[in-house]
């Protein structure tokens, strides 16, 4: 099942993050940047916080002791007889809770202390709009819960009632409550004699505006300090990789053969020493390409010339040698067998020649195609009746495997029939003499795209490597073999050029020991690149099955 493909514009984002140096500085920048800030930030704002509410604190616990100390000498002031204690309590309430208004704190006073009874039931006096019971931490009322305890301090949720007909605190959030301060202390009543708590409870409004102004400031200050960094960093990369960028687009037009192309030197700095290097680099690369092009033309025009001057003088000792080889009967043994030897390198030199014309037209490029519906199947038998006297004088028979429907392919008849009789005298030779039958099996397939011709011989086969150097210009496996079909070493090479020539695939695989298999493929339309071959590669027969080497 084929896996479903990603449309463009989801595959651009990630192509351009790997393609873009300077985006992955920049975002990388950016992302240090902001780990950076917010861990300053983060400093910047407990530092800020700590500050505001240790001077806070310091202010409340001096303001808490003097209302305290103003409120006992007021009791202590106050006549013994004639007042009870709760007309007491409640003249002092008014005066103390009378001056937290115009200070904007606010004060609980409840008691005795020493009766047990819970806050909610006890008797108490407060600023209006303070929900007592939900402002008091428990830890701080157990704590002045008994008698002779010392003043004490703690943060708190200030809770505004808001069933009450004021509210003192006017910048608390809509859920009635803001961060305090409740300062407790305990006062000794003359009325009676006991002792009642007394709590001052200080918001922190002021200071919970103050931490917000400055983290919106630290979060602007934050975001355009991100943007500049990130501005700064795109300048910087900026003039790194414009140059970078220019370097690759030169050496591109370099590969693609515009040998003339530059680099632009602007300035002394590196970069410009960078650009000056290669550019002399681009300009000894040209000269040795020109030097190595100018060698190898005048090594095809060598070839070209030498074969075709041999001609001539190949004519006048043909003529000779054909009279010599005619007239041999009347010769002495020894004279009428060189005659012989003659005539058969005679035919060898001239197809030597042959080899070296064809070469030296692929080389100049002029080799081209006549292109015709070809019965790959027709050729293949056709050159195994021109080659069975070869094979037999060898000991080696041929078969041949047809598939299930014609090979056809737009192909030049004579060049394919070409390469299937290399392919097939290339196996005579190498084939195993007296071993397995057939010596040679010639298999034939074909698909909706392509038509494959697969030769097998169960020979010396190949060293690892040696399949990829068996279509070198004479090169032979084994350089003490014989060539049997009196080949010049030129006929794989013939072969894998006119394999190009159709836009297929000419391969061999092989085994020491094991034998070797070469597979040719076309494809059925000379316009249509090939994807795959009908054949494999490595035979079925073959008795592993290890990675080849095409």
């Amino acid at each position: 099942m084929r896996a479903p493909r990603v449309p463009s514009r989801l595959r651009r984002p990630p192509t351009f993050w790997r393609r873009s140096i300077q985006a992955r500085v920049v975002a990388s920048t950016l992302v240090l940047s902001a780990v950076v800030i917010c861990a300053v930030g983060w400093y910047l704002l407990r530092q800020t916080r700590d500050g505001l509410l240790e001077n806070r604190v310091d202010a409340v616990l001096a303001e808490s002791a003097s209302a305290t100390r103003d409120a006992q000498g007021r009791l202590q002031a106050a006549p013994v007889g004639g007042t009870d204690a709760a007309s007491q309590v409640q003249d002092l309430a008014r005066e103390i809770i009378g001056r937290a208004d115009t200070r904007g704190y606010q004060v609980v006073i409840t008691g005795p202390v020493d009766a047990g009874v819970p806050l909610s039931d006890a008797v108490a006096t407060y600023s209006a709009g303070l929900d007592v019971v939900a402002t008091l931490p428990t830890a701080l009322l157990d704590r002045m819960s008994t008698v002779g305890a010392g003043p004490a301090w703690t943060y708190t949720e200030v809770i505004s009632d808001r069933t009450g007909e004021t509210d003192v605190i006017s910048d608390q959030p809509e859920d009635g409550s803001v961060p305090g301060i409740v300062v407790a202390s305990q006062l000794r009543l003359p009325a009676d004699g006991r002792t009642y708590a007394l709590y001052v409870v200080y918001p922190l409004a002021e200071e919970q505006e103050t931490l917000g102004l400055v983290t919106q400031a630290l979060l602007t200050a934050a975001v355009l300090l991100l943007v500049l960094v990130a501005g700064i960093t795109w300048l910087v990369t900026r003039q790194v990789v414009t140059p970078v960028r220019l370097a690759r687009q030169v050496a591109e037009r370099l590969a693609a053969g515009r040998l003339q192309e530059r680099l632009r030197v602007t300035g002394e700095d590196d970069l410009a020493r960078l650009a000056t290097s290669f550019n002399q680099m681009a300009s000894n690369l040209q000269r040795q390409i020109r030097q190595l092009e100018e060698l190898s033309r005048v090594q095809r025009r060598f070839v070209s010339d030498v074969s075709h001057e041999l001609r001539t003088p190949l004519t006048t000792v043909r003529m000779a040698g054909d009279v010599l080889h005619d007239a041999r009967s009347s010769f002495d043994p020894g004279t009428a067998r060189a005659a012989e030897l003659l005539q058969t390198e005679l035919d060898r030199f001239e197809t030597l020649l042959a080899d070296l014309l064809e070469i030296s037209r692929f080389d100049a490029g002029a080799a081209v195609l006549d292109l015709e519906d070809v019965n790959v199947g027709d050729v293949v038998r056709r050159v195994v009746d021109s080659t069975r006297a070869l094979a037999e004088q060898r000991g080696v028979r041929i078969a041949v495997e047809d598939a299930d429907r014609p090979c056809l392919a737009e192909a030049d008849a004579r060049r394919v029939e070409r390469i299937v009789r290399n392919l097939v005298t290339n196996a005579i030779d190498h084939a195993a003499v007296g071993g397995r039958d057939p010596g040679i099996v010639i298999r034939l397939g074909v698909d909706e795209d392509a038509s494959a011709v697969a030769v097998r011989d169960y020979g010396i086969g190949l060293e690892p490597g040696e399949s990829a150097m068996v279509f070198n210009r004479f090169w032979r496996a084994d350089p003490a073999r014989a060539r049997t079909s009196g080949g010049t070493g030129l006929g794989l090479s013939i072969a894998l050029e006119d394999t190009h020539l159709h836009g297929g695939w000419l391969q061999a695989w092989g085994r020491p020991g094991r034998g070797a298999q070469f597979r040719l493929t076309l494809p059925r339309r000379s316009d249509h690149a090939l994807r795959r071959s009908p054949l494999p590669l490595q035979p079925d027969d073959a008795a592993d099955r290890d990675e080849v080497t095409a």
